[in-house]
């Protein structure tokens, strides 16, 4: 079995040092015998979450597209950005529409026997690491697995090379072995 992970940042922004970051524990995780998925959140816009539009239309057409990326993926590599001490509204709402049941679903099914790598990078002294704190929680809430080992990086505007590596080896090794860690307990968990 090869583990198949979706890899993305919390964050729409060009320039996202999530983004960034999320790349390099994906090479970790391929590194590690994975399938790795990267997707821009940008790529799946979806409306603000409303009940009475989901009653009124069904769900947008870009939350079944990642609704399917998400049920066909074992786990998942997410680098959220933390805004307000909490996480992004994009990602909120992503995560809002994508628990809502379609047609004869299961409750969650997008997140429930999943396994997921939590990151984050700031330009503020703790690196994102409160935001991880209530990403950690609405995922654990929703019956995803995540990994203990977790990285929030600080002065991110200073911690990336042009090429999208990390300045810091030491810190690159580390957000490698969150995807790395993330392949092999797929691999655990279904062998």
């Amino acid at each position: 079995m090869i583990p198949k992970i979706l890899a993305f940042a919390g964050s729409t922004r060009t320039e996202s040092f999530n983004k960034r970051l999320v790349k390099v524990a994906s090479a970790g995780a391929k590194e590690a015998g994975a399938d790795v998925t990267i997707i821009d959140l940008r790529d799946f816009q979806m409306p603000l979450y409303d009940e009475d539009l989901e009653k009124k239309e069904g769900l947008p057409s870009n939350t079944r597209k990642l609704k399917e990326l998400m049920l066909s993926h074992h786990g998942f590599l997410i680098s959220s950005p933390e805004y307000n001490s909490s996480i992004s509204g994009v990602l909120k709402n992503t995560i809002d529409w994508t628990s809502r049941q379609d047609n004869d679903e299961s409750p969650l099914s997008c997140f429930k026997n999943k396994v997921a790598g939590i990151m984050s990078a700031s330009p503020g002294g703790l690196g994102g690491l409160r935001g991880l704190v209530h990403v950690r929680a609405i995922l654990e809430n929703m019956g995803v697995l995540v990994i203990p080992t977790q990285v929030a990086i600080s002065k991110a505007h200073e911690a990336f090379n042009l090429d999208g590596t990390m300045k810091d080896q030491k810190q690159e090794q580390q957000v490698k072995k969150i995807g790395a860690n993330l392949a092999q307990m797929l691999l655990k968990l279904n062998n």
